[in-house]
């Protein structure tokens, strides 16, 4: 029987950097309320939004990717053609191909790195994590890039009150590498097709071909059955990733939910019994929800704002349109 050669790598994986890059305009709630037919006051309550990141009209998903990443690379101390993978997750690249990971890779100067694209939309950070935790220890790769990248404002309707004013532009990047010591749990993710109308694009793009009519294609969501599956399914899950890490609620110090809704974020601590000494994120406050973006935002936050620091133990989880999830408990760059 013949026998292949199995690349190994190294037993252990971890964040060696991180980089961000928001829209280039804070949104007030004023300036969306009156399509809307609704209020500052309103908004605040129902979502904890004060205000949200959107990009100039002539600032792409790429670019908002290439920030981040250029950072993220930086602060890893390594050089771009040094990455081995990048993968780019995002629902709002308008291009149904190439991918946009491809055109990230020869931006950064990452060619011939492989690259891909993951539709995820807001879990889509956290399975880049699990697969470019896996590609390292497997020996397939050396560094990975994992992107999370959104401008969502391209795909709302001003006037649609169930998504609309939650959104917003961002992309937050990590660069994954060997460690000496697990700095990357294991991911636990999965996903409910079942409820895959919860949160959806209204027309598909042979709807639009065939009915010329119909409007430019915008997402939608039914809020109050999203708010309970994310609520009280989530924090089941999140426990879990903290049981696959070998540790307890107690060894948490930091909370990274994706930043989905103030409500959601509350929730989900009292469900999961976290400890009141750990710092939670909520950058949702000033970024808005920026799906797949959110995550990495958030954790650039606690860690520039000083109520967390490199070396913490942060438990991350998103969870959205598919319905899909995954959450895994990192050590924080």
């Amino acid at each position: 029987m013949t026998t292949l050669n199995v690349r190994r790598g190294p037993e252990f994986t971890r964040i060696l950097g991180l980089g961000v890059a928001r829209g280039e305009n804070a949104v007030p709630n004023d300036d969306l309320i009156e399509p809307i037919n609704s209020s500052d006051e309103w908004i605040r309550k129902m979502t904890g939004i004060v205000t949200r990141v959107r990009a100039n009209e002539d600032t792409s998903v790429i670019d908002l990717s290439e920030r981040a990443a250029r950072d993220a690379i930086a602060q890893a101390g390594i050089e771009p053609d040094e990455i081995d993978a990048v993968i780019l997750s995002t629902i709002s690249y308008p291009r149904i191909t190439p991918g946009g990971a491809p055109v990230l890779a020869d931006r950064i100067g990452a060619t011939p790195a492989a690259a891909f694209d993951i539709s995820a939309a807001c879990a889509g950070y956290c399975y880049g994590i699990g697969q470019a935790d896996a590609l390292v220890r497997s020996g397939a790769a050396r560094y990975v890039l994992v992107v999370g990248a959104e401008k969502l404002s391209d795909f709302v309707d001003p006037a649609d009150r169930s998504i609309s004013y939650l959104l917003g532009d961002a992309a937050g990047a990590v660069v994954i590498g060997g460690s000496d010591a697990a700095g990357i749990g294991p991911t636990v993710w999965g996903s409910d097709g079942s409820a895959s109308e919860l949160i959806k694009q209204d027309h598909t793009w042979l709807e639009i071909r065939e009915d010329r009519d119909l409007p430019f294609p915008t997402l939608r969501q039914e809020g109050p059955s999203v708010f309970k599956w994310a609520s009280f399914k989530m924090a089941p899950v999140a426990l879990q990733a903290i049981e696959a890490a070998g540790l307890t609620p107690d060894d948490i110090d930091v909370f990274i939910p994706h930043q989905a809704n103030l409500r959601i974020i509350d929730q989900m601590v009292k469900q999961i019994g976290l400890p009141e000494s750990v710092v939670v994120a909520k950058d949702i406050v000033d970024s808005g929800n920026t799906s797949a973006a959110s995550i990495p935002l958030a954790t650039e936050r606690v860690l520039r704002d000083g109520v967390a620091k490199s070396g913490d133990v942060a438990l991350q989880i998103g969870f959205g349109a598919g319905l899909v999830y995954a959450a895994q408990v990192v050590v924080l760059p």
